[in-house]
């Protein structure tokens, strides 16, 4: 492969939506928590980051799988990261960090994510 088919190569996982919206949560949370006081952003702010990246991360490792049992692991493990993120945004917006629409789009980030792992799961099992 030359530079150009390396640059330009895309992952099969790459081309989920649930990948991509899982890239986008992640983003939302990395600038919730670049905000954040230094007492929180160091503490709830770097465990809500690791919870959000490893939504991501789960279903691009996942995808790699060669059994639909490891593969149905691994999304299950990206869904337990999204019930993780749940924790930070109720606490985050009960300290004021967060305003009402903030918190609403990430939990609305969070349900949707579910929902489409949930099906990801689905699908592998069937």
């Amino acid at each position: 492969m030359d530079g150009k088919q390396i640059r330009d190569y895309v992952f099969d996982f790459e081309k989920l939506d649930v990948y991509q919206l899982a890239l986008c949560f992640s983003d939302r949370v990395i600038k919730v928590v670049e905000k954040l006081p230094s007492y929180l952003k160091y503490t709830i702010g770097g465990n809500f980051i690791r919870a959000a990246m490893s939504v991501a991360h789960n279903i691009a490792e996942g995808s790699g799988k060669l059994s639909h049992a490891d593969k149905a692991r691994y999304y299950g493990y990206s869904l337990a990261s999204v019930r993780e993120c749940i924790p930070p945004i109720t606490i985050l917006f009960m300290e004021k960090c967060l305003s009402e629409e903030t918190r609403n789009i990430l939990r609305a980030d969070c349900v949707k994510l579910g929902n489409m792992i949930v099906g990801l799961i689905k699908k592998t099992r069937s």
